[in-house]
């Protein structure tokens, strides 16, 4: 890249950058009043969903005591993970034991990470492997005794969304007690402080218990780990000071430490029981008793106090809602904005908690695990897009460098494969090891992710460090992409696929080939590419050209666009009109690319209403249908997408899960990237797409693509 052109990018960056990310605004809108409209309140036990504090990387989930009191919640990190015992089978007892499975691909074998049926358990161990650890339960005892749901009453539990604290209060035996929760934003630290006439007897203590966490099952919700298998895995205490104290977990492969401090005199012993089970007594004739509760890899001398943790979380969450884009519906009078208003408030809270760390979330953010608690790469963009369409690119940034992190594997797999490039894997934890499975191999609509990510964030900073930060990544991504399509000789267009799954998963991988969605994302991210290199003075590659420009057509059914061009029963078979009709995102979540014909996007949605089984889809298909009625043109129909019967939040705020357990952000995700395109527009279509009777105000959106 030229000095000039560098110059130039830079100058008009200068002219054009929106400091939305970064600044609070003079806001016409009282953003606090709004927020705290909808802070979730219980006044029974759910057996289903905790209640949640916590900072991106860390989360308590907490029962209606403001504890986990009567139910094993979780506290899960994005750190802590461990592995099982290897099996001991012979040739199966080591990771690289595994060879997977070789698939014809135009003319020419390769291997794909595929169970082999003669490697089943190294495969499974490979699969379920490492997976993420409950870092343990923090409750109340009553004269160390548990304490259960018939013992309690009066129960009133509130989550102040607006500074993240959580006071729970309710009677037992006869008197009352009052719980705040908190967790630092910046830490792995939750900070607890109890009031109550029985703790000035000595009758409320607080127990710390631990479980086995392995990779036995892949969904572990609510609740994860094995708290029967106690001699599987050890804990220790000891003391650091007076109130101080530490108990070290080790299980296989993994240990660590959970630093307690507090604030009156107490005693802290254990184990009881030969279980895993500690109890902090308070000692000091008083009616509070205040204590904090670190977690970490290596052992801290120090935890910060209740009041300083406090601060701290009224302090950044203060700044998160009066920061970057805001969306007030208040004022319509209307039964669904009311509700379309919680569901955008709960959501923001509980993406913040659960999708705002260092790595990609899994589906269930940080509340319980699936998928053994990997995160997937196709599901980034759901996952982690509204950050950046709602100004939050503080959040988003904390994660976006796992492309980079993950490009070394990315290079090997494909070098592996036998195509150049980098290929991003699917099923992931934080090594970049993609688990084995034939979706996990052979699912390709992830590769674009970052090319989505560059544009946005281009768009809002249009110089050259945001041009070379990316440039080496979409130019390895492009590459496979580019290395990945094939010139069929008889149609004289390039193919994708077979094998491949496409993003609905339920086709044959061996002759599925061109789906729809996947044609036109591999349209818009070749385009952003090539417009990267011509940004920074680069010619862009002929073969990249040649790609973009003779890429197969759209595949139409019965005057829809299909799931992929070798299911003509598209619309006629149910085992195709089900899982996601991502048909319709080439109109909707991707703006128009070439080929895209409005007329048919029309008739898929229509086709979709018709015959899709709803009932049986994931929950960010509902905002993809929302998204795709907007550039229709529809905004009534975007509502009633968005509040669909079978698209459902809990009485917190968690999307409920379909075909997979609650919670299933994603579904979150997706809402708020629907939402941001209603309040800000799209390129040649700007402005507000609310209902106009709704009298929506909305501050800080830029203008979508």
């Amino acid at each position: 890249m030229s000095f000039l052109s560098v110059a130039l990018v830079t100058f008009l960056a200068l002219l054009t950058l929106n400091n939305a990310a970064t600044t609070p605004y003079e806001s016409a809108i009282d953003r606090k009043n709004v927020v705290r409209r909808y802070n979730p309140i219980r006044t029974t036990l759910s057996t289903t969903t905790p209640m949640q504090v916590g900072n991106g990387n860390f989360a308590f989930g907490a029962d209606i005591t403001g504890l986990q009191t009567l139910l094993p919640f979780n506290t899960l990190s994005s750190w802590c993970w461990c592995k099982d015992t290897l099996p001991t089978t012979p040739n199966q007892t080591d990771p690289s034991d595994f060879t997977g499975l070789d698939y014809w691909t135009h003319g020419r074998l390769v291997n794909y990470a595929i169970p082999n049926p003669a490697e089943t358990e190294i495969s499974q161990w490979l699969i379920a492997n490492p997976h993420r650890v409950n870092l343990g339960r923090v409750g109340l005892l009553y004269k160390g005794r548990n304490i259960s749901v018939d013992d309690i009453s009066d129960n009133v539990q509130t989550l102040d969304l607006y500074s993240g604290i959580l006071t729970s209060e309710f009677t037992l035996r006869g008197q009352k007690v009052s719980v705040t929760t908190i967790a630092d934003p910046s830490s792995d630290v939750v900070a607890v402080d109890v009031q109550s006439p029985l703790l000035h007897d000595g009758s409320l203590g607080v127990f710390f218990d631990y479980p086995l966490t392995t990779g036995s099952n892949k969904f572990e919700a609510p609740f994860v780990g094995d708290w029967t298998a106690v001699s599987s895995h050890t804990t220790s205490l000891s003391y650091i000071t007076a109130q101080t104290a530490a108990i070290r977990h080790s299980l296989e492969g993994t240990a660590y430490f959970s630093t307690i401090g507090w604030e009156q005199t107490g005693n802290i012993s254990g184990p009881f029981n030969e279980k895993h089970r500690y109890l902090l007594q308070p000692t000091e004739q008083a009616r509070r008793f205040t204590f904090t509760v670190g977690f970490s890899p290596s052992e801290k001398d120090a935890i910060k106090p209740f009041a300083t943790v406090k601060s701290s979380s009224t302090k950044w969450w203060a700044e998160y809602w009066e920061t970057g884009s805001f969306v007030d519906l208040t004022a319509s009078g209307s039964s669904d904005a009311e509700e379309l208003q919680r569901r955008i408030i709960v959501s923001q809270y509980l993406l913040a908690v659960n999708s705002a760390g260092k790595d990609p979330p899994q589906e269930s953010g940080l509340q319980n695990n699936g998928w053994y608690g990997k995160f997937h790469l196709e599901m980034v963009f759901w996952h982690l897009g509204h950050w950046a369409r709602w100004n939050k690119w503080d959040l988003l940034n904390r994660s976006l460098g796992v492309y980079n992190r993950f490009l070394p594997s990315s290079i090997e797999r494909a070098r592996d494969q036998g195509y150049s490039g980098a290929r991003l894997g699917k099923m992931s934890d934080p090594s970049g090891a993609s688990a084995p499975g034939s979706q996990n191999a052979l699912l390709i609509w992830q590769q674009p992710h970052p090319m989505f990510f560059a544009e946005l964030k281009y768009q809002q900073w249009p110089n050259a460090t945001t041009l070379q930060e990316w440039d080496d990544l979409l130019d390895e991504l492009a590459t496979w992409m580019v290395s990945y399509a094939w010139w069929n000789v008889s149609t004289q267009v390039y193919d994708l696929g077979p094998p491949m799954y496409p993003s609905s998963e339920n086709t044959s991988p061996n002759v599925t080939y061109n789906p729809t969605f996947e044609l036109a994302y591999w349209r818009f991210g070749l385009k952003i590419a090539s417009d990267w290199k011509t940004r920074l003075g680069i010619p862009v590659p002929e073969s990249w050209t040649r790609v973009l420009e003779n890429l197969a057509p759209l595949p139409i059914v019965d005057g829809a666009y299909a799931i992929s061009a070798d299911l003509p029963d598209t619309w006629t078979n149910p085992a195709y009109t089900t899982d996601h009709p991502s048909q319709v995102a080439i109109y909707g979540l991707l703006p128009p690319t070439a080929g895209v014909n409005v007329s048919i996007v029309n008739a898929t949605m229509n086709r979709v209403a018709e015959v899709w089984d709803l009932g049986a889809s994931y929950g960010w298909d509902f905002p993809m249908l929302a998204m795709t009625s907007l550039r229709l043109g529809d905004v009534d129909q975007a509502v009633a997408w968005l509040l669909d019967e079978h698209f459902q939040f809990d009485d917190v705020g968690n999307p409920v899960g379909t075909v997979v357990p609650t919670p299933y952000f994603p579904a979150s995700g997706g809402l708020l990237l629907a939402v941001a395109m209603m309040a800000g527009g799209w390129d040649g279509n700007e402005g507000m797409h609310f209902p106009e009777h709704w009298g929506a105000r909305v501050e800080g959106f830029s203008v979508g693509l």
